[in-house]
């Protein structure tokens, strides 16, 4: 292969992403780059404005514009009782689209025990969480964090920062496996966890 260093570049870039490797990131640029109109252009067009323009929510963690206001805790059309906190937007996502929750989500942004990315309480917003609780008037805190020891520990964490709070707080039942991730179970599994889920 001729070495072209912009899409050397590119093709290591493109390989650190969830499910791509080496291969496969030089069959996706030879497909734009054979489409420069159709796909090349309008993607570059696009991820710069994503760049630019999409940020994380301080507040509830999930992804938002700076041109709107937050659709998941800012929208004063949408009134809830429940917040339903996740470790990260790829676990909302994944419970959206079972249908079975609504309500407001938390995104915490990873786990308390996740020491390498130096999260803690700030990072992972669960000051924000205990201000949502009160000023939302929240009913119910759901711990959907991951079925692994790091997410366990993260729900323990926060269980017991709102011991002082008036509010009920479950988990999801343990049709999700032990070690089991949010983001890649099953619609049905999601549901049936939501359905059992346990007050703590």
């Amino acid at each position: 292969m001729q070495n072209i260093p912009e899409i050397d570049n590119l093709i290591k870039l493109i390989s650190k992403l969830p499910g791509l490797g080496p291969k496969s990131a030089k069959r996706m640029i030879l497909k734009m780059i054979n489409n420069r109109q159709e796909l090349l252009k309008p993607l570059a067009q696009n991820l710069s404005e994503v760049f630019k323009n999409v940020i994380r929510c301080k507040i509830c963690g999930t992804l938002k514009s700076n041109n709107s206001p937050c659709d998941n805790c800012e929208n004063k059309s949408k009134r809830f009782n429940k917040i339903c906190v996740v470790e990260n937007i790829s676990d909302q996502w994944a419970i959206e689209s079972s249908s079975i929750f609504q309500g407001y989500y938390h995104i915490l942004g990873g786990t308390i025990s996740d020491s390498a990315n130096g999260n803690n309480r700030e990072n992972l917003l669960i000051n924000s969480l205990i201000e949502r609780i009160k000023n939302d008037n929240i009913d119910e805190v759901i711990l959907a964090t991951s079925a692994t020891v790091e997410g366990q520990t993260t729900a323990f964490y926060i269980q017991d920062s709102l011991k002082n709070i008036n509010v009920k707080i479950s988990k999801l039942a343990q049709g999700l496996p032990v070690g089991g991730e949010i983001e890649t179970s099953d619609d049905g599994t999601l549901i049936s966890a939501f359905k059992n889920r346990k007050d703590l």
